[in-house]
């Protein structure tokens, strides 16, 4: 008896609970939903590449639970738009309920293909709308997308099978097939104008005796794990140009990644690397800026080149996940170069070479994460699984520069000592940050009071950089690069700094890529 009785008592509380329940009872929605914001812009996207996910939080402040008959997009399955309303897909919903003072989500992606619309001239702007409810009752939150039309380069690849191409190159006289996807450029294909952005799946190679021109104000973009080799005797030339808006950097060439959103302009490693196979020849680099790559450019081979088998000026690279510049075994003149935010360093010349470069910006302030390398590395071996290679570091001059970061030291010159080969480098009229409290380089390399290794070197004063977060590295007033350059090494395209300021006509000769100016 005491069990029906209390299972009675249960029932009968049960049953009051639920009478009592108001947000078992939704009422119509009233217009009088609240959003997070009353326009989404999905920033730029390229055509058929996919967007982002954008989020709209929509919010009901009544004391009501409500329902809201229909959630649409107004050019309904017309629409390139796409969305999903807390967790369902599609493009129209009915009967969506909100508990009383609280929320949900709604989530928005597109891809569109600029070929389905009307005539652009190379950009479109895609608008929609979500509309909330309908008649007296419909609130609307805007869509907006700008879409760019580009030129696409990708492998070939099998529908049949789904393979996708992959690189056959020439290495040490063989033809050898890797497993790098890519393919080829095509001699319509070699040159870049700036006429539409380039949009590159896999690796552009460049072929055996052709010449790949990027011309000014060129913009070529990557996907994840692509970018450009350029092949044995193949060559690249960036012919950029000094932009006087530095914001829009109009006439600069730029790389980077393939997404547009703001939240993606910062991010490392978005693409591969400009790769410039040994073998390769009179490889030039004006005016560009390489940003968000794994490796900004990789240069292997050629260390006995006449002149330099890469030579780079006024050109910027920032936000590598390895390394800036790596050098391997390998030739490179740098002039106005300024890198900055790499995971390792921002320039390593490996496995020897020959490298010089002059009145240049070599920094690391990476944040992202440990770095266990300096800013600066030079060393004369490389480690395989059977041996360590040595081989001649011919030279290595850094004149006129700016070797500092958010580490310290920040060079290390790693040598193998051995007989059979040399280890020659020198620093002139530098700011460096280097300091030694705990004696862990205490050899020969490090003797600061040898002039034939250092020279005019000024150590561990602060540069005074506007903002090395962003990467903005011209030198304030405060700068200890300030008049310690020497004129010596102002020749040819040195008079000029980065900015195109004449370096000759100032009233001091600053070290680094940039004059100071006050900020």
């Amino acid at each position: 008896m005491k069990h029906v009785l209390y299972a009675l008592i249960t029932f009968t509380f049960l049953v009051s609970l639920s009478s009592c329940r108001k947000d078992l009872e939704f009422s119509p929605s009233s217009g009088n939903l609240l959003f997070s914001k009353d326009t989404v812009y999905l920033d730029t996207v390229f055509t058929n590449i996919g967007s982002s996910t954008y989020t709209l939080k929509v919010y009901n402040l009544n004391n009501d639970d409500i329902n809201i008959p229909t959630i649409k997009l107004g050019l309904g399955e017309d629409s390139e738009y796409r969305l999903n309303v807390d967790g369902i897909p599609g493009k129209s919903f009915q009967n969506v309920e909100i508990l009383a003072k609280d929320s949900m989500f709604v989530f928005i992606e597109t891809t569109i293909d600029i070929d389905n619309l009307p005539d652009t001239n190379g950009e479109f702007l895609y608008t929609d709308k979500i509309e909330f409810d309908s008649g007296f009752n419909q609130q609307e939150v805007d869509l907006v997308t700008l879409v760019k039309d580009a030129v696409f380069i990708y492998p070939d690849r099998d529908n049949t099978t789904g393979i996708i191409e992959t690189l056959t190159l020439n290495i040490g006289g063989e033809q050898v097939e890797t497993d790098i996807q890519g393919r080829y450029l095509m001699p319509d294909e070699l040159t870049f104008t700036n006429e539409r952005p380039y949009v590159v799946y896999g690796y552009a190679a460049v072929p055996n005796g052709e010449t790949l021109t990027v011309e000014a104000g060129a913009r070529v973009h990557f996907h994840a794990n692509s970018g450009l080799l350029v092949a044995e005797g193949a060559s690249l030339h960036v012919n950029g140009a000094f932009s006087p808006d530095q914001d829009l950097l109009e006439n600069e060439v730029i790389f980077e990644g393939d997404r547009l959103e703001p939240s993606f302009s910062d991010i490392p490693g978005q693409w591969g690397t400009i790769w410039l196979l040994e073998g390769s020849v009179n490889n030039i680099i004006n005016y560009a800026t390489i940003k968000n790559a794994g490796v900004g450019v990789l240069s292997d081979g050629n260390p006995d080149e006449s002149g330099s088998k890469l030579q780079i000026s006024n050109s910027q690279i920032y936000n590598s996940s390895n390394f800036g510049i790596l050098g391997r075994n390998t030739s490179i003149t740098g002039e106005n170069v300024v890198i900055n935010n790499s995971g390792q360093s921002s320039f390593a010349g490996t496995l020897g070479g020959r490298y010089n470069f002059t009145h240049s910006t070599i920094v690391n302030y990476w944040r992202n994460s440990f770095r266990q390398f300096p800013a600066l590395l030079l060393n004369n071996f490389t480690e395989t699984q059977d041996a360590v290679l040595i081989a001649d570091l011919n030279e290595a001059n850094f004149n006129n520069c700016i070797i500092y970061g958010n580490d310290n030291p920040e060079f290390i010159l790693d040598e193998v000592e051995d007989n059979s080969v040399v280890f020659n480098f020198k620093f002139n009229n530098c700011l460096i940050r280097f300091s030694d409290p705990n004696n862990n380089f205490t050899d020969d390399n490090y003797d600061f009071n040898n002039l034939d290794l250092y020279d005019g070197i000024v150590r561990n004063v602060d540069p005074h950089f506007m903002d090395t977060e962003n990467n903005k590295l011209i030198i304030g007033e405060n700068s200890g690069a300030i008049n310690i350059a020497s004129p010596t090494y102002v020749i040819g395209t040195t008079q000029f700094d980065i900015l195109n300021v004449d370096r000759l006509s100032a009233e001091t000769l600053d070290a680094g890529a940039y004059q100071h100016i006050t900020f």
